[in-house]
C-alpha cells in the first residue's frame, strides 16, 4: 500500500513531522493500527536497524529515525490498545548499580520499541532489587541488564540471583550486554541471551519472545 511505504521511508529518513501526520492519515483511511504497525513502522525500523548493522547509517541517524517512530506510536498506542492488538512482549531495561552509562542502553531501547515491543527504562545505577521489583510490577518478557564497565558486570550475576530469591527467575528471560561483556560470561552468570550490539539485542529478543 503506497501510504504504507511512504510511512517506512519518512521514517527511515528520520521525519518525525510527518510521520506521526501519516500515521493519522492513515488511520483516517481505515488501515487497521495493527497493520500501520507491522508493514510500515516495524518494517521501517527494521531497515534502519540492518542499515546501520551494515555502517550505512550511524549513530545519530538512528536517533533521529527513532524520534520518528516515536512520535508515530504517540498517535498510534492508543488505538492499538482500543483494539487489543497484543504488542511483540515487553522489556524493562537498565544499566546495573554504580554504571552510569546509558547510550547503548538507550538505542537498544529505541530499536526494541521500533520493532513493536513495549519498553520501561529504568535508567541508570540500578540495584538488583529495583529490577526484582519491576518483574514483580509489570510482569515483563524480557528483563535486558547492561554495563559498560568490567567493575559493574559482577552486578548482572546479583540482579538475576535477586531474580532467584524472589522466585521471578523462571517468569522472566534475562538479557545482556554492554562493552566488556561475552557470550561466555552470559552463560557463566546464567543469563537467557546476549547481544554484542542493539541491532542483533532486538533479534535476540524476537528469538526469547517467540510463542
Amino acid at each position: 500500500m503506497e501510504l504504507l511505504e511512504r510511512i517506512s521511508e519518512e521514517l527511515q529518513n528520520g521525519n518525525y513531522i510527518d510521520v506521526p501526520k501519516l500515521t493519522r492519515e492513515a488511520l483516517a483511511q481505515g488501515i487497521a493500527p495493527a497493520v500501520i504497525l507491522s508493514d510500515a513502522l516495524v518494517a521501517g525500523m527494521d531497515v534502519v536497524g540492518e542499515k546501520f548493522r551494515r555502517d550505512e547509517l550511524f549513530m545519530p541517524e538512528v536517533l533521529i529515525a527513532a524520534k520518528a517512530m516515536q512520535s508515530a506510536m504517540e498517535v498510534l498506542r492508543p488505538k492499538l490498545i482500543e483494539t487489543g492488538v497484543r504488542t511483540a512482549g515487553m522489556i524493562v531495561l537498565g544499566t546495573v548499580k554504580g554504571d552510569l552509562h546509558d547510550i547503548g542502553k538507550n538505542l537498544v531501547g529505541m530499536l526494541c520499541e521500533g520493532a513493536g515491543y513495549q519498553v520501561i527504562d529504568l535508567g541508570v545505577d540500578i540495584a538488583p532489587e529495583r529490577f526484582v521489583e519491576a518483574v514483580r510490577t509489570h510482569k515483563p518478557d524480557i528483563v535486558g541488564l547492561s554495563a559498560l564497565l568490567t567493575t559493574t558486570m559482577p552486578r548482572m550475576r546479583e540482579v538475576i540471583e535477586s531474580l532467584v530469591e524472589a522466585g521471578l527467575r523462571g517468569s522472566v528471560k534475562v538479557m545482556v550486554g554492554g562493552a566488556p561483556v561475552t557470550e561466555k560470561f552470559s552463560q557463566d552468570i546464567g543469563a537467557d541471551g546476549y547481544s554484542p550490539d542493539a541491532t542483533s539485542a532486538v533479534e535476540k529478543a524476537r528469538v526469547l519472545t517467540k510463542h
